[in-house]
């Protein structure tokens, strides 16, 4: 398992009531610490989960996602203070989910089924902490103009879609490719922002603007 890393001295955050828990962010993702920081938070440790991300066979999008970031969560479960945040994007084209291409092929096919068509982004987020669980599952509609094979081609080249389910990241050069949107930006990036928050309320972790 992936050694913690510790962010106390890494940034300053408003300081927290003494009752807060601290909290552990249960993914790598750049994206998702960047989110954290523009509400004011800053969490005590970053320890990845490690799990199996395979759908299972026949299993609803929403159901997915709600599992991937429920096993996240147990799988990092700790001391009973601690607060454990986790989350799950998936891309949905009908009920078919994008995950992670392998490797710039998958990626130009993911890329080619999304040209031209609306899609849904699910992102599904959850809070451990006192042996509670809390969750909230945010579902973004988004439509993506005709894409050109010089286009996409392009867009492989800049190597942006590794590691990104469905093959693109909103928040960089494909944002030129989103013509509608009806739903949570953030939660298309990694992290619903607003829903996040009041999780975090719930438990007396408070950012700079909640």
């Amino acid at each position: 398992m992936t050694a913690p890393q510790d962010l106390r001295g890494a940034a300053q955050s408003p300081p927290q009531s003494a009752a807060a828990p601290a909290l552990i962010l249960g993914s790598a993702s750049p994206r998702r610490l960047e989110l954290l920081a523009q509400i004011g938070i800053v969490p005590d440790r970053i320890l990845p989960a490690e799990i199996d991300e395979s759908p299972h066979r026949g299993e609803n999008p929403h159901d997915y996602v709600r599992r991937m970031a429920r096993e996240k969560a147990a799988a990092l479960a700790g001391r009973a203070e601690d607060a454990v945040l986790c989350a799950d994007t998936a891309v949905v084209a009908g009920r078919r989910i994008l995950g992670k291409p392998a490797d710039a092929a998958e990626a130009r096919r993911f890329l080619q089924l999304l040209s031209g068509r609306r899609h849904r982004v699910l992102t599904s987020v959850a809070l451990a902490h006192g042996g509670r669980l809390r969750e909230r599952l945010v579902d973004t509609a988004i439509r993506f103009r005709p894409l050109a094979a010089t286009q996409i081609e392009a867009y492989l080249a800049t190597g942006e879609w590794q590691g990104k389910a469905g093959a693109y990241a909103i928040q960089g050069h494909a944002s030129a490719f989103a013509i509608w949107m009806q739903g949570s930006y953030s939660g298309v990036v990694g992290l619903p922002l607003a829903e996040t928050a009041a999780l975090l309320a719930a438990i007396g972790i408070q950012g700079k603007t909640t």
